[in-house]
């Protein structure tokens, strides 16, 4: 196993840009910079991609990607994107969540979590919706971030429901990621439901700075017209 691992991370230090790297540790203050090899987004989209087509037809290749799938938790964050595009690649729907119930609790920053999701979610969202309320509920902050992530993505357009916008106004939590995602939720919602979405804003039903963090949001939105983002910016809760 060692070696396999090893041979995945010589290969992405093959692919470093020290400047992006950079770059990289800026945004995401969090984790250690000493953690971030500094891949590129596409460079470590294309590398999971050829992973996976191979794997289908190469039993060493099968066995390299499953061995690093196995080998929670990963040291670098570069690790993490390779495994979470990986994961988007997955084409069998049951695979796919018990690989990420078994992923989801060593996610450590925002990029991971906002760039994981799988295509084949979309094609099965009565399967997806139970395991969203479930992440819901983690007390871990980017298993909730992903959960809210997923209503977001697949839950706002023709699959929407009201309720959903109950279910992400009660998550309560003093974690700034999940704050800001709950504030982007809603932002997309009053793009794409506004007339659901909006009493949650005109009867203060967000905490104070996730309300303004909202208004925000969806002022600076292009999908929204400027009469709304005007009568928008006059909800906004003074003094936060």
């Amino acid at each position: 196993m060692s070696e396999i691992l090893t041979t995945f991370t010589a290969e992405l230090f093959a692919l470093q840009d020290k400047l992006y790297r950079d770059f990289q540790v800026k945004l995401i203050p969090n984790i250690d910079r000493d953690t971030v090899i500094g891949v590129r987004t596409p460079a470590l989209r294309s590398m999971a991609k050829q992973l996976v087509k191979f794997a289908k037809t190469d039993d060493v290749v099968k066995n390299r990607v499953e061995t690093f799938l196995s080998a929670l938790p990963h040291r670098y964050f570069d690790e993490n994107q390779l495994h979470a595009f990986i994961l988007c690649e997955e084409k069998d729907i049951d695979k796919c969540l018990v690989r990420l119930e078994q992923f989801l609790p060593f996610v450590d920053n925002w990029a991971t979590s906002d760039q994981l999701s799988p295509h084949i979610l979309k094609k099965h969202r009565d399967k997806l919706l139970p395991c969203i309320h479930r992440w819901l509920a983690s007390e871990h902050t980017y298993t909730v971030r992903f959960g809210i992530g997923m209503l977001m993505q697949h839950f706002l357009d023709e699959h929407f429901s009201a309720e959903y916008l109950d279910i992400v106004a009660a998550v309560q939590s003093e974690e700034y990621y999940i704050r800001m995602m709950v504030a982007w939720y809603f932002a997309t919602a009053l793009a794409k439901q506004y007339e659901a979405a909006l009493p949650f804003i005109e009867c203060h039903k967000l905490e104070p700075w996730t309300h303004n963090k909202t208004i925000q949001k969806a002022v600076e939105s292009y999908r929204i017209s400027p009469e709304r983002k005007e009568y928008r910016r006059t909800l906004k809760v003074m003094g936060h």
